[in-house]
C-alpha cells in the first residue's frame, strides 16, 4: 500500500486524539450532543466531510504529479 495512505491515516489518528486528550468534558458534551441529533443530519454531515476529504485528497495528488 502507498506510504502516503499510511501517512494520512497516522495523521487523521494524530487530530482525533487530541480532542479528549486536551479538552475530554468538551469532547465527551460534543459526542452527546451529537448523538442527539437525527440520522439524516448526521449523513449528511459525514457525507460533507467525505466529498471535502476527496477534494483535498484530488488537489493534493494532482499538484504532486505536476511536479509540486
Amino acid at each position: 500500500m502507498n506510504i502516503t495512505i499510511w501517512l494520512a491515516l497516522a495523521l487523521v489518528l494524530v487530530l482525533e486524539g487530541l480532542g479528549p486528550m486536551l479538552l475530554p468534558r468538551v469532547w465527551r458534551r460534543m459526542i452527546l450532543s451529537m448523538a442527539q441529533l437525527p440520522d439524516s443530519l448526521l449523513r449528511r454531515f459525514g457525507g460533507g466531510l467525505v466529498v471535502a476529504g476527496v477534494v483535498i485528497y484530488y488537489m493534493l495528488s494532482a499538484h504532486a504529479a505536476n511536479g509540486g
